[in-house]
């Protein structure tokens, strides 16, 4: 009962600057907004509006009350996950906006973050059973490409590669689907998945040569324990903590790396509105979407928290 409660205790905190981090992501983006040049009353009557017509579109969106005001105003509606509306085109529902584009970006990030792991982890283990050897200088040469190659250049070669020349895959997303979606999710998710893939590779490959060289596993090479058992039992299980947690950080790029990638291969997920809506100064929209992704990367590493002591006694012990 003891352990249990410390437990939960351990759990609210997490959860309590988890909310404190949303807040404060929020109030970034809201002062951003405010400070940025233009005026999204005046982009929507168009500059050729009188100024009765562009007095009565700022009273229309809130813009006339102080933005303190309006941001409390935001947090609170938000935490009954209410986001208004709209201020451009339909002036649809921003939780509809949210709801329609949400699934596309949790399906390409989660994807790509398992894509990235099961490479990564891989190539890295390899490579570090296999120190300064050919696998090893492959896996290293292939890790640097994923993280020096941008998504902004990576995105167009493959779409080069395999929809124009090849023409195997799609130029872009439909989301009629044509064709079987998966063919329209490979190319963004070995986008995302490229550079974190290059990351884990290399953590895990210094992480299991690290782990090789402990005592215990000395200990174990000693007593005769089959390599299948030792890499497995012995190597892998301590080898991977930093990796797992690092995976949680990975998500985090994934999020933000979506954005262009989205962008780009024209997927109507949160990263496609939301560079939208900055275009067109929809603060309700930005705001929404900002927090929504913010709120994704607090769930995961919160995940990754929680994880962890499943995979190592020792950290349980230690935050009970």
């Amino acid at each position: 009962m003891f352990h249990k409660t410390k437990f939960l205790r351990s759990l609210v905190v997490r959860l309590f600057f988890g909310l404190l981090s949303l807040l404060f992501i929020a109030f970034v983006t809201f002062v951003a907004d405010e400070l940025a040049p233009g005026d999204a009353a005046l982009a929507k009557v168009g500059e050729k509006a009188s100024p009765q017509a562009l007095a009565n579109a700022r009273h229309e969106m809130g813009l006339d009350r102080p933005w303190p005001v309006r941001f409390v105003e935001f947090v609170g509606n938000a935490a009954r996950g209410d986001f208004g509306h709209s201020w451009f085109g339909t002036q649809e529902k921003v939780s509809t906006i949210v709801a329609r584009a949400l699934p596309y970006t949790v399906k390409i990030s989660v994807l790509a973050i398992l894509l990235a792991s099961a490479i990564g982890i891989t190539l890295g283990t390899i490579s570090a059973i296999h120190e300064n050897r050919a696998l090893d200088r492959v896996s290293l040469s292939l890790s640097t490409l994923g993280v020096t190659v941008p998504n902004f250049v990576l995105g167009p070669m493959l779409v080069l590669v395999f929809g124009i020349w090849l023409q195997q895959l799609p130029n872009s997303y439909d989301p009629r689907l044509p064709q079987p979606e998966v063919f329209y999710l490979i190319i963004p998710v070995v986008i995302l998945a490229a550079r974190p893939m290059a990351t884990l590779t290399r953590l895990t490959r210094a992480s299991t040569i690290d782990t090789l060289k402990q005592e215990f596993v000395k200990l174990a090479i000693a007593k005769g324990v089959p390599k299948s058992r030792l890499y497995v039992s012995h190597v892998f299980r301590n080898a991977v903590m930093p990796v797992v947690t690092a995976i949680g950080t990975s998500f985090g790029f994934l999020l933000t790396g979506s954005f262009i990638t989205e962008r780009f291969y024209v997927i109507p997920g949160i990263g496609f509105y939301t560079i939208e809506a900055i275009q067109k100064r929809d603060t309700p929209v930005i705001l929404a979407m900002v927090l929504v992704t913010g709120a994704m990367f607090v769930f995961v590493n919160l995940l990754v928290d929680l994880f962890l002591p499943l995979l190592d006694p020792r950290i349980r012990e230690s935050q009970v």
